[in-house]
């Protein structure tokens, strides 16, 4: 399945993230990234799945997260451009959160707001390289880290 690791030649395009130690994720402030496919960790927190399509293979009754915002996730049209390739990761970035600001996006990213202002929170996604996806865009986003750092720190790299 891959893993919720770092990997040096992207960590210059996201900084220096701490790793956290709930389902191998990378966690700031309270948010974590687990894999839809890993055990749920003790103290997680709210568990919410952050993909457009439900995981394969897991049925919702064997579901280890809380709810499902599908809405959250980037459209199919951006998936596709995008393509998980590093290189186009920065520009990703900016259509994703521009994608974020309007409905139905809007609302969802405000409820997970909402969700990581009462505690621990766990994002989660089937994504293999967790480092180069959506999740770790609404990861920074929720811990109110600057989008212009993440395009600042893909151009040193």
């Amino acid at each position: 399945f891959g893993g919720g690791g770092s990997r040096p030649d992207l960590d210059s395009s996201f900084g220096e993230g701490k790793k956290g130690a709930v389902g191998g994720g990378r966690a700031l402030q309270g948010v974590t990234i687990r894999r839809a496919y890993a055990p749920a960790g003790q103290g997680e927190g709210v568990a919410v799945l952050i993909d457009r399509l439900w995981p394969r293979g897991i049925s919702k009754a064997e579901a280890s997260w809380r709810e499902w915002l599908r809405d959250v996730a980037p459209s199919t049209e951006l998936r596709h451009w995008y393509g998980h390739q590093p290189d186009r990761l920065a520009e990703f970035g900016r259509r994703y959160r521009d994608e974020l600001a309007r409905a139905p996006a809007a609302a969802a990213m405000a409820r997970l707001r909402a969700l990581a202002a009462t505690g621990p929170l766990t994002l989660v996604t089937s994504v293999r390289e967790v480092e180069l996806s959506h999740a770790e865009v609404l990861r920074r986003m929720l811990a109110n880290e600057s989008p212009s750092d993440e395009a600042e720190s893909d151009q040193e790299g």
